[in-house]
């Protein structure tokens, strides 16, 4: 653990921006941020990033709070659950931020750009790969070029302004980040950011280092896409409250393709056929759903397993874990600086395994609503609950439930005769005449029971049991799949699995 984390109660954030659906990107940074804080007995709060209103989208902050609720990440501080630093919401925080960029100003660490859109294009135009920088700050209309009349006469007035940070020439700006180690950067390469738009509402840059201030943010775990940005978090840090109050940086390692070429994206889940967020999300405005892990039959403790293993490990060859064991043996210093490759296969067997692993009362409720959206009506929870366990070695995601258990609750719309009828005969037929008599006059309907009674008139009839066995399983399922025929036979019980051999000796005639 860090001197911070030593001295400091850890506190760590996830701020997201409400723009949209919740790439499983978001929730791993999530979930590193969670565990990092529950190991150390620290909290985990969640910002909401709204300075940016042009790009907020109905319904996306209650799409993200439901996620981190399904995922079982739980905030101690948020817009909803409350907390001692509230409001949560940086566009409920609007006049503070202000106050910091007009101290920047006053301080000759930034300064009032009064350039207008039109102005900007023409210059992107003229210069190629422009960039708003020592390097061109001078051909521009800001402060820095202006008089100070001419700046005071423009603010008066009401022309719209933004206020960039002044970033000093060619200076080293070093800082240490938790996965990566020491970094450094050279400041020009970076341009002068803006810190507070014309609206008044802050960028990310300044109201990202005036929140974690305030809300005393000891460690900030983020994408490795913000690394060109950290120096000027550096010097805004360096700038308004020192150095030694700026939280720990991890910077997290990209999900890449399955191909390792380049990040993932909704659009590279929609073209290969797999969800890139952890629930649906309906965008408001085009009504267009893009599926996610939920929907798509997994459990979440599955998907937060599946999300733990990208980029991390905790060096064993261990790889299934619960919450509690990833809050227990989570090590930043475990974290991946290379790019993670997304691997739905490998998803889906996590999903499997945890299906294995649960118990079925667990999911019983899922998997009834599942039956009932198929039209089958599930009223025996006993019954149910026999079925997935069952044929949960079987299934892999938890529409699987439904396929491979449905006959149980209603009889097969289909029946594949063809595969029994090439090597029917009489002498099978009149096997499963008497097998029916058998069974009517069992006193036992247990699977064992059933074998026994089956594998003796198989041997009365000169017959050997595994030529029987599959007219017997296509009889009561309807095909070549199924846990074993015995085990279904029981659960179905006697009445209906004598109206399934007989249904099916009908269509033998």
């Amino acid at each position: 653990m860090t001197d911070t984390a030593i001295n400091k109660k850890v506190r760590v954030r996830f701020a997201p921006s409400p723009t949209g659906g919740l790439h499983l990107g978001g929730v791993r940074t999530v979930l590193f941020n969670y565990l990092f804080a529950k190991q150390h007995g620290g909290d985990f709060i969640v910002r909401i990033e709204d300075t940016d209103q042009t790009r907020f989208v109905e319904g996306a902050e209650d799409y993200i709070f439901e996620t981190l609720a399904w995922c079982g990440l739980v905030p101690d501080e948020s817009p909803l659950h409350g907390g001692p630093f509230a409001p949560y919401r940086q566009s409920e925080r609007k006049p503070m931020y202000k106050e910091y960029a007009d101290r920047l100003i006053a301080e000759g660490k930034a300064y009032y750009a009064f350039d207008t859109a039109e102005e900007l294009d023409a210059k992107r135009k003229e210069i190629n790969n422009f960039q708003y920088s020592h390097a061109t700050r001078g051909l521009m209309k800001n402060s820095l070029t202006l008089t100070i009349d001419e700046t005071e006469h423009l603010l008066t007035s009401g022309a719209p302004y933004v206020i960039r940070i002044l970033l000093p020439e060619n200076q080293e700006v070093t800082f240490n980040d938790l996965i990566r180690g020491e970094i450094t950067f050279n400041t020009n390469q970076v341009d002068d950011k803006v810190l507070l738009k014309a609206d008044g509402m802050p960028t990310y840059h300044l109201a990202v280092v005036v929140d974690d201030y305030k809300m005393q943010i000891t460690h900030a775990f983020r994408g490795e896409e913000w690394l060109p940005s950290a120096p000027v978090h550096v010097l805004l840090w360096q700038y308004l409250f020192g150095l030694e109050n700026m939280p720990q940086w991890a910077h997290l390692p990209l999900i890449l393709k399955p191909d390792g070429n380049g990040k993932l994206s909704k659009r590279d889940g929609d073209r290969l056929g797999f969800p890139t967020f952890a629930l649906d999300w309906v965008d408001p405005k085009t009504k267009e759903v893009t599926i996610g892990f939920r929907e798509r039959g997994f459990m979440p403790e599955a998907f937060v397993n599946m999300l733990a293993a990208l980029g991390w490990n905790d060096g064993t060859g261990q790889e299934v874990f619960s919450l509690e064991e990833l809050v227990a043996k989570f090590s930043i210093d475990r974290v991946h600086k290379g790019g993670a490759k997304f691997d739905y296969e490998k998803a889906k067997w996590y999903n499997q395994e945890w299906l294995k692993h649960l118990p079925v009362s667990r999911y019983k409720g899922l998997v009834k609503a599942l039956f009932e959206q198929k039209g089958i009506d599930v009223t025996d929870d006993k019954k149910l609950e026999r079925v997935l366990e069952l044929v949960k070695e079987r299934c892999v995601l938890l529409n699987d439930f439904v396929e491979q258990g449905s006959f149980f609750f209603k009889q097969p719309e289909t029946i594949d005769i063809a595969s029994i009828q090439p090597k029917w005969d009489e002498k099978k037929n009149l096997f499963f005449v008497e097998l029916l008599r058998a069974y009517e006059l069992s006193t036992l309907w247990e699977a064992s029971d059933l074998e026994v009674e089956f594998k003796e008139s198989a041997a009365a009839h000169q017959l050997k049991p595994g030529e029987l066995m599959l007219p017997f399983r296509i009889m009561l399922v309807g095909g070549k799949f199924g846990p074993g025929v015995f085990e279904i036979a029981e659960i179905l019980g006697r009445d209906e699995t004598h109206s399934r051999i007989k249904k099916v000796l009908g269509m033998l005639e």
